[in-house]
């Protein structure tokens, strides 16, 4: 092996690409999707969730050339985000409490039901990586893009039938694995 390659190897992925902007660029569009829906399941709105997911794509642009490697970007980004949407409910928690006095019991069920929540997100994101590949890309597309079943044939080249039964097949697998918390499994679907 030539010295050159040896030393690449080392060279953080990011950094190859000389143009900043298309690299940031590219990790937007391939992570931007997932973190909104992780979001979401902490802040249960849209908008705001986008707005997390965008002051943490921000910080890693500002951080850009501290970041090690572009293949460890998305755990990476996956703890920012769920940490600036506990971050968002504790301060709302906070304000919340300086108005109007929350009782006891009322604090403990919301940091039980909020661990409950982190819970089921690790387990569900768990869950979805064992799908099998073109399961979990339909039930992605599906459920994290927003788009239908003849949009996301198009995108695999495949018929609105096939992704049919792909997604009748994710579903399927899923509650197997999520048996214990099929109540927030129906209630991630309805979303």
């Amino acid at each position: 092996m030539k010295q050159s390659d040896k030393s690449s190897k080392n060279i953080p992925a990011h950094k190859f690409v000389e143009d900043k902007g298309k690299a940031f660029d590219y990790i937007f569009r391939k992570h931007y999707g997932e973190m909104c829906a992780r979001a979401f399941i902490y802040v249960k709105d849209e908008m705001l969730a986008q707005s997390i997911v965008q002051d943490c794509f921000v910080q890693v642009w500002e951080k850009w050339d501290k970041l090690d490697e572009t293949d460890k970007l998305g755990p990476f980004l996956t703890v920012l985000v769920r940490n600036k949407a506990i971050d968002y409910l504790r301060k709302q928690t906070t304000e919340t409490n300086t108005l109007n006095e929350v009782s006891y019991e009322e604090r403990e069920r919301f940091t039980e039901n909020l661990a409950v929540s982190f819970e089921f997100e690790e387990q569900l994101m768990l869950a979805i990586s064992h799908l099998p590949k073109r399961c979990r890309e339909a039930f992605e597309y599906s459920r994290f893009h927003g788009l239908t079943y003849v949009q996301i044939a198009e995108k695999m080249g495949i018929s609105s039938k096939a992704v049919e039964a792909l997604i009748g097949r994710s579903l399927k697998l899923l509650r197997y694995e999520l048996i214990d918390y099929l109540p927030l499994f129906y209630l991630f679907l309805l979303k």
